[in-house]
């Protein structure tokens, strides 16, 4: 009674057991054969996976050798060009400014000296025949003393600041043959300064030939 019951509640596992009781072992068999052939099926799909996945790396492989073949290869190039020679450039020639020449005239039309500027230098070139003495006033106390010197003082002391360089200070050089000027030479000189020193030498000029009461050369 207590069997029926029991093969009622599972009688699923009892027909197993009563056919593997009729046929022995084959039934065990079968099931292995099942179980190893489900495990096949397993391996089957796992070796596509796996085969599908190879092609993959393959091919990145193929892409990362051809990568690497080309930059081996632009850089064997780039090892074995020559090095490109430069050739120096001619070096550039600084354009000298147009030398101008201002005449100094008195207020009565006579020429005194010529006032040559060429790029950041002066030369003031007095008329050969006015003869202008040095010694006479007020070209020492007043040109040379109150402009020049002032001039050359004030950029010294920029040197010695530190805010100018000893080569861009203005300078001054008078050339003269027994006492009589032949030359004022102006280095280093500003547009500002240099309007100043040309109204200053027409002025010290002037003065200078009413003191010698020579009306001076046309």
């Amino acid at each position: 009674m207590n069997s029926e019951k029991s093969l009622l509640k599972n009688p699923r596992i009892k027909i197993i057991e009563a056919i593997a009781f009729l046929y022995g072992e084959e039934i065990l068999e079968d099931e292995q054969i099942k179980k190893v052939a489900e495990l096949r099926e397993l391996l089957e799909e796992r070796i596509k996976t796996m085969e599908s996945e190879i092609q993959g790396l393959r091919a990145l492989l193929d892409f990362i050798n051809e990568l690497l073949i080309e930059k081996s290869f632009k850089k064997a190039e780039e090892i074995a060009k020559p090095p490109q020679v430069i050739e120096p450039r001619p070096p550039v020639t600084a354009v000298k400014e147009e030398a101008r020449i201002i005449p100094l005239k008195t207020d009565s039309g006579v020429l005194m000296a010529n006032f040559y500027v060429e790029d950041n230098q002066v030369r003031i070139v007095p008329e050969p025949n006015a003869k202008f003495n040095v010694n006479t006033p007020p070209f020492d106390a007043f040109l040379i003393e109150k402009i020049l010197g002032k001039m050359q003082e004030r950029d010294k002391e920029l040197v010695s600041q530190g805010r100018l360089v000893p080569e861009k200070a203005f300078s001054y050089e008078i050339k003269k043959d027994n006492d009589i000027l032949q030359e004022i030479i102006i280095r280093n000189l500003t547009p500002q300064r240099e309007r100043e020193i040309r109204s200053a030498t027409r002025w010290t000029l002037e003065k200078m030939l009413e003191k010698k009461g020579q009306p001076g050369i046309q």
